[in-house]
């Protein structure tokens, strides 16, 4: 008789594990759309025009004018003691 009440704790559990899995995909199913509501909902992304009146460019940039001078001096002579 012991071995069926084993038998029908497992099946039980088994059930709750199963039951726990589908409500675990629901929910996830159900951010999904959430999330995809408020990506569509958000402000669509900038356009390159924006991008040209911010002053930037795609691909490597100018050297600002600051590093293109040459080193101060005493820097120099620090440099080579």
């Amino acid at each position: 008789m012991r071995d069926n009440t084993k038998k029908a704790r497992a099946t039980f559990q088994k059930r709750e594990k199963e039951r726990a899995r589908q409500q675990k995909q629901h929910d996830k199913a159900q951010r999904r759309v959430a999330a995809k509501a408020q990506r569509g909902s958000s402000a669509p992304p900038m356009a390159d025009d924006t991008l040209a009146i911010a002053g930037i460019r795609p691909g490597p940039q100018a050297v600002p004018t600051p590093w293109e001078e040459a080193p101060p001096a005493d820097a120099v002579a620090v440099a080579t003691a």
